[in-house]
């Protein structure tokens, strides 16, 4: 069936489907990425089509004035929707308790109160994208910091229909309707301000500039000297790109359209022939670290231009309709990325910044990492890795044992071991580390236990550099 044939049912179905998919912001993000699935156009981009990036400005080598006065025309937006689902959670992320009592949202309400008292600018402005799933529980938690956002404090994202793989219909789903939803990725961040009219209020108020990151990134403040480079270069749109180690290969990469401006290469879109120049990170040297700048201004004057939808490269997600249910029916979801709309503004540009704006918590891994002595808390109450580590995080490799948070909780009951000195920490089977334990270098634990025995081992307190320590 063609996309005209197909789409009146789309309109009909998020219609009816409540706030977070009847807004016309919503319903035309998602009109163009079906309309590009229903074209059969590749939604890859292949090696052919592009270039490195030159070098680019440091953010640690500019060498500018900073304005405070840009923070009355500025908002600080955290992307917060997702559930803690791949941790086993079935709350907001950023209710995680990270360190010294405070979890995710608390250290970001932190982050906000020090600027707002740091430069005497009491009305910084501040908003999260909550998801319908994270809303409550996120406001509620806030509710001890009545200064943070006000009334204003939330808009909530979209939702979008799955779409059947075999016949590009509205999947239907009798034993669970909810699953015939899915969220349209980050990217929705833009047609959600629209829809929600968050984005034309923020106007009228006189806000010019967006600083937006992930929750999760306690490393990603507001910086002046970032928002006055960003107010002065005149550019519409600009990303905070890190330098890519061999931690980060397999995740997206900053690149140049041969012919083109810059773009956004998720895996996702790398065919698999080109996998190994993907993951090469000599040659695609920089990764976006979703700390993006938007000036809201040239944000509203594109969506005027496109009419109403941006034209962000769409990602297909191969899916079944029940996400626990290997055997129901195939589903497509479509996605887009926050970081992609680089592509769409005319003039946008990229800039290097330290790996200390870049600490997300992905896995239990990263967090333990995190709670970890390889990174510190700063006075204005950002988590970042500590000098000595010199931008390079430890690699932590964790059983499956400790893929949700209360597994994790049962490795460390006696606290993290230190990892200031560790550059890369493994752990197989089930074990616990007393207090006291140092590693260094590149350490694996094993415990080589029976397979029908779940014996725990005890890692003693000792100093463990550049060793498989067998357990058994």
């Amino acid at each position: 069936m063609s996309f005209e044939e197909l789409w009146p049912e789309y309109e009909a179905k998020m219609k009816a489907g409540g706030k977070e998919s009847a807004s016309d912001a919503a319903i035309s993000a998602f009109k163009y990425n079906f309309k590009v699935l229903a074209s059969g156009a590749s939604t890859m981009i292949p090696e052919s089509q592009l270039e490195p990036v030159a070098a680019l400005p440091d953010l640690e080598a500019l060498n500018i004035s900073v304005d405070p006065a840009l923070l009355k025309e500025t908002v600080v937006l955290k992307l917060n929707g997702g559930l803690g689902t791949s941790m086993g959670l079935d709350k907001a992320k950023s209710l995680l308790h990270v360190t010294d009592g405070n979890t995710f949202l608390d250290l970001i309400a932190k982050q906000v109160d020090w600027m707002k008292k740091k430069y005497s600018m009491p009305d910084l402005k501040f908003m999260l994208m909550n998801s319908f799933s994270t809303s409550a529980d996120t406001l509620q938690a806030l509710s001890k910091y009545p200064d943070l956002g006000g009334e204003d404090l939330e808009f909530v994202q979209n939702k979008a229909p799955k779409v059947a793989a075999e016949n590009l219909k509205p999947v239907v789903w009798p034993a669970d309707p909810g699953h015939e939803w899915c969220p349209p990725g980050h990217g929705d961040l833009y047609p959600a301000m629209l829809g929600s009219g968050a984005l034309d209020k923020l106007l009228a108020q006189g806000v010019k500039y967006m600083f937006v990151s992930n929750s999760d990134n306690l490393g990603a403040t507001l910086d002046l000297k970032l928002l006055t480079h960003f107010a002065q270069s005149g550019a519409p749109f600009l990303m905070e790109v890190a330098a890519r180690t061999d931690a980060d290969k397999k995740g997206g990469h900053l690149a140049v359209l041969k012919g083109g401006g810059l773009t956004l290469r998720e895996s996702a879109q790398c065919p698999k022939e080109d996998e190994k120049a993907f993951q090469d990170v000599s040659k695609y040297a920089y990764f976006n670290t979703n700390n993006l700048w938007v000036h809201l201004g040239k944000l509203k004057e594109l969506f005027d231009k496109s009419g109403g939808a941006l034209p962000l490269p769409v990602m297909k997600n191969d899916k079944t309709v029940d996400p626990r249910d290997k055997k129901s029916t195939k589903v497509i979801q479509l996605e887009t990325a926050m970081g992609a709309a680089i592509s769409c503004f005319e003039g946008a540009q990229a800039i290097r910044i330290p790996r200390s704006r870049f600490a997300p918590v992905k896995k239990c891994d990263d967090l333990l990492a995190l709670r970890s002595d390889a990174y510190k808390l700063t006075e204005d109450f950002r988590i970042e890795l500590i000098p000595e580590r010199q931008g390079v995080p430890p690699i932590v490799k964790l059983d499956d044992l400790y893929k949700f948070v209360d597994g994790l909780e049962k490795l460390i009951p006696n606290g993290v071991p230190s990892l200031k000195d560790c550059t890369s920490l493994k752990v197989e089977g089930p074990m616990e580390f007393a207090p006291g334990v140092i590693i260094r270098g590149k350490v694996v634990f094993k415990n080589s236990f029976c397979p029908f025995s779940s014996e725990k081992k005890v890692i003693a307190a000792r100093v463990y550099q550049n060793e498989v320590v067998e357990l058994s």
